[in-house]
Formats: C-alpha cells, structure tokens, sequence
C-alpha cells in the first residue's frame, strides 16, 4: 500500500490493542498519553480530539503502523473509529493521513453511511479525495459494511467484525488477501445462521 506521497507503508499489524493512562497533553492532532510512567505519542483524529478534549483519564484503542523511518501510533475513542480507519487504509491510493482525515471531516458512521449508500459525492467533499478515490472507497468497501445503520442517539454501524476478524486470521496464517476474502464470503453465505471466528475460519479454509 502506498501514502500519500508514494512511498510504500509497511503495515505489519497491530502489536498495541489498546492504552489506558492519563493525558498529560492533547492537541486536535495529537496528544501524549502516560502509562505506568512511560508516555505515548499517539495520533489521533478531530473525531476522538471531541471526545476525550475533557477528560484526564482515557483508553484509546490502537492501530500500531510500521514503516522502514519508524513507527505511528493511531488512536481511537470508539472501537468502531478504528475499524474504520483500517478499513480505509486497506484502500489502494489511501494512506494514514488521508484515513484521519476523513475521520476528521465525517464521523465514522457518515462514512459507513455514504459508502453503503453509494454516496462517493459526500466523500469527495473530504480534503484530499478526489472523485476517482471517492469512487474507489465504495467500490471496494461497500460489500465489507453491514447493511444496517441504527438511526438513534447513538448511532453506530454496524460492522461484520467476525468476517474481518476471519479475514485478518487467514492473512496472518499468510493467505493472499483476495483469496481469503473470496473464501470467508463462501463460508458466510454457506450458513449465515449460526456463525462463530472458529466455524468460519474453518469453512473458508475449505474453499482456498
């Protein structure tokens, strides 16, 4: 996967899940979070700046990134912030920065929202999307969303966390990407009623 700027990003996955400690700084960007005496620089959108801009004590869950100058460490207030966010950086052409920013422009279930509607337009309105990569988020993300956006005070969407979590359990035993997406779909669709992580690891595994 590439940046912003070309360069390749070498995600090796996410060794942290996730901090909980005290602030002791916050900016809208970032801010540094103690830990049992050892302080983290953690990255984090305008979405999870709202949220925890008033609180001293806070657990962020983490998306480590790795790359050949160093590493990042992301934050999220919301599970469901983070999921998102490493749903967009699986997208060709979207790097880290470009992910918080759409996180920063739209919260997570805006985003979720217009890419099961189809609605690239409110995507292109983000700085630094253009119309092809807009296009490009739907394409590829419409399929891996659930279809099912609970419209109430706390609105969230509603992800299919046991086929990314299969997902990302048959790449890690070093499937290629495209076919165990092909393979976790098969599973699921064979019997959507009574799915657990271990029976559709199990099933795909038949179908690779």
């Amino acid at each position: 996967m590439y940046g912003q700027a070309g360069e390749p990003e070498h995600q090796l996955g996410t060794m942290i899940a996730y901090l909980s400690g005290i602030l002791t700084f916050k900016s809208p960007s970032m801010v540094h979070l103690e830990v049992n005496g050892v302080g983290y620089e953690v990255q984090i959108s305008l979405h999870t700046y709202s949220q925890l801009q008033a609180l001293e004590k806070i657990k962020l869950y983490i998306y480590q990134q790795f790359r050949e100058d160093g590493q990042t460490l992301y934050g999220f207030f919301e599970p469901e912030e983070r999921l998102m966010f490493v749903q967009l950086i699986g997208i060709n052409g979207v790097g880290a920065a470009t992910a918080r920013m759409m996180l920063s422009s739209l919260k997570p279930e805006e985003i979720a929202r217009a890419i099961s509607g189809g609605d690239s337009r409110t995507l292109e309105k983000v700085k630094g999307i253009g119309k092809k990569t807009a296009e490009r988020i739907v394409l590829e993300l419409k399929d891996k969303l659930s279809k099912t956006v609970v419209e109430n005070s706390n609105s969230s969407f509603i992800y299919n966390t046991l086929e990314q979590d299969s997902l990302n359990a048959l790449v890690a035993l070093g499937i290629p990407r495209a076919a165990a997406e092909t393979a976790v779909r098969k599973a699921v669709q064979l019997s959507p009623e009574t799915q657990t992580l271990e029976i559709i690891i199990k099933k795909a595994l038949q179908f690779i």
